[in-house]
């Protein structure tokens, strides 16, 4: 076997762009008779995998799509297929791939380990492509991620950003943070830090790179492009389609997306001990923290607090990691300098607001005894562009309304509520956050 084979892991959910993403891996790679695929084909009966499906070195791990619980569990049943392969390539089903891209990351792996990292991992958000207008759409600047916000339900969110000094860099850049569509590193990680069968799929990129990190990988990345990933899911039936509800007497369980989902962030707030949830309270066998570095090792690293729901301002402020811990005498003056950010889009049905003329809506963040935690009003020019958006015929009809301020504790509810210059006051609407 030669040292450079890569086990390339594609969970795929009834996506036409499966084939295209292999033909592409395989047709750019320098060296395609080391790649060996196995992937998590999740599909009707009117789904194909044309020729490929005999392909030599593919493995097809064929699932009945209504037998599905998930990309978590689909990735799970991948890296029970792992045969020590020199290193892991875990991609979505909807890539292209820049010329040589295998030799382009084992060089990377060789020169970070070269500088003392002795596992590196590779991994981000990376650039775009469209399908539709490939290759001219593609994006040919390399991507970050950086941090977004905590959700209500506990998980971290990220956002994808340009490595605007990449022209200047010679080698990847740390990360805080792991992508689950793009992760290149040593075929251990298959075994060391296994996908969590029991996350659906919000909190599973946070638990990733947690994990990780405390079994001694180090982040980074890429600082040239070596794929693309297609966001806008056109044309693409997700799991949560299919899933919600009506299939229960199909599935093996009987739970649709919503109770998976909901079961997910009980998890994922259980690993982090968030909101009084306790890590020991579950046995957590190989999807826990790792033996080489603690948790607390890595919120230092990135800047994160789990159980505040907090992060400094040196992440804040999109610099690169590690954060200067050793800039605290102690660990209380470490404790005190986050900052609670809460961060939350209110998703309104376009249909509560029926009039042309708003001129503003109270935006009210309150806690449970209805008391102002922040209020920012939206004002004619913020109503009038959340509409024409809402009413794009191309969108989702929702509209689209953020907020962002710092606090100590997380509101309880949002009240929006509508005022047009005719009509007066429209619906009082609370949501519970």
């Amino acid at each position: 076997m030669s040292t450079n084979t890569i086990f390339i892991q594609i969970a795929a959910y009834r996506d036409p762009q499966l084939v295209p993403t292999i033909r592409d891996c395989l047709a750019q790679a320098e060296h395609p008779e080391n790649l060996v695929f196995c992937i998590a084909w999740q599909h009707a009966n009117t789904d194909s995998l044309e020729e490929l499906a005999d392909h030599p070195q593919i493995k097809v791990i064929d699932i009945d799509y209504r037998k599905s619980k998930g990309a978590c569990w689909a990735r799970n049943q991948i890296q029970q297929r792992y045969a020590d392969e020199t290193y892991t390539l875990q991609l979505d089903s909807h890539h292209r791939f820049a010329k040589h891209w295998d030799t382009t990351c084992i060089q990377m792996m060789d020169q970070l380990r070269s500088m003392g990292h002795a596992k590196p991992l590779l991994t981000g958000y990376i650039s775009s492509f469209d399908p539709d207008n490939d290759p001219a759409a593609r994006i040919n600047v390399p991507w970050k991620m950086n941090f977004d916000r905590f959700i209500p339900e506990g998980a971290v969110f990220f956002l994808p950003a340009s490595i605007d000094e990449h022209s200047t860099l010679s080698a990847p850049v740390a990360a805080r943070f792991y992508s689950a569509h793009f992760c290149f590193t040593l075929g251990q990680f298959c075994k060391e830090v296994p996908h969590d069968p029991n996350y659906y799929f919000h909190g599973e990129e946070i638990s990733i790179a947690a994990r990780a990190f405390t079994w001694g990988y180090d982040l980074f990345h890429p600082h040239t492009v070596i794929a693309w990933h297609e966001y806008t899911r056109k044309g693409r039936t997700k799991h949560w389609d299919d899933h919600n509800g009506s299939m229960k007497e199909q599935t093996d369980d009987k739970k649709d997306w919503g109770q998976r989902n909901a079961e997910c962030h009980k998890r994922n707030r259980c690993l982090f001990s968030m909101d009084g949830a306790k890590y020991e309270s579950i046995e957590w066998g190989p999807y826990g923290f790792g033996p080489i570095r603690t948790l607390r090792d890595y919120e230092k690293y990135a800047g994160i607090n789990f159980k505040k729901r907090a992060v400094q301002q040196f992440t804040l402020d999109k610099k690169y990691p590690p954060n200067p811990w050793w800039d605290y005498k102690t660990d209380e003056e470490w404790e005190n300098s986050f900052v609670q950010v809460f961060k939350h889009c209110v998703d309104l049905q376009l249909d509560k607001f029926p009039h042309n003329d708003y001129w503003f809506w109270c935006v009210s963040f309150e806690d449970v005894d209805g008391k102002v935690v922040h209020r920012k009003d939206a004002d004619e020019n913020e109503c009038r562009r959340l509409l024409a958006e809402a009413r794009n015929p191309n969108g989702d009809h929702y509209i689209k309304l953020w907020r962002e301020f710092p606090c100590d504790k997380k509101p309880h509810h949002v009240v929006v509520w509508p005022h047009s210059r005719k009509n007066g006051w429209g619906e009082k609407m609370t949501f519970n956050l």
